[in-house]
């Protein structure tokens, strides 16, 4: 029985060393991929927001806001667009 305590401890202290382990490789290469999104994102010139069209005669329906709402919910997701572009559109899309 001794025998049998002794292997479950030190598998649980060899185990619990490799989750640490683990968990602070993981968390250092998030920081890294942070960091090098951070620097992309400074390298690159901030795109002027596009002139809007004239408005049109008449005010796009309500199943065209929500598509065009999805399609902006998608840009942000992926990437494209930030929270502030996508709160400016959205106000746009809304108020039209």
């Amino acid at each position: 029985m001794p025998g049998l305590l002794r292997g479950v401890a030190r598998t649980a202290a060899i185990a619990g060393t490799a989750t640490a382990v683990s968990n602070r490789v993981s968390r250092r290469q998030a920081g890294r991929w942070a960091q090098q999104n951070d620097a992309a994102a400074a390298a690159q010139p901030q795109a002027q927001p596009e002139p809007t069209a004239p408005a049109a005669s008449a005010a796009p329906s309500m199943d065209d806001k929500i598509a065009q709402l999805k399609e902006l919910a998608a840009l942000k997701e992926q990437g494209v667009l930030t929270e502030a572009e996508l709160a400016v559109q959205k106000d746009r899309i809304l108020n039209s």
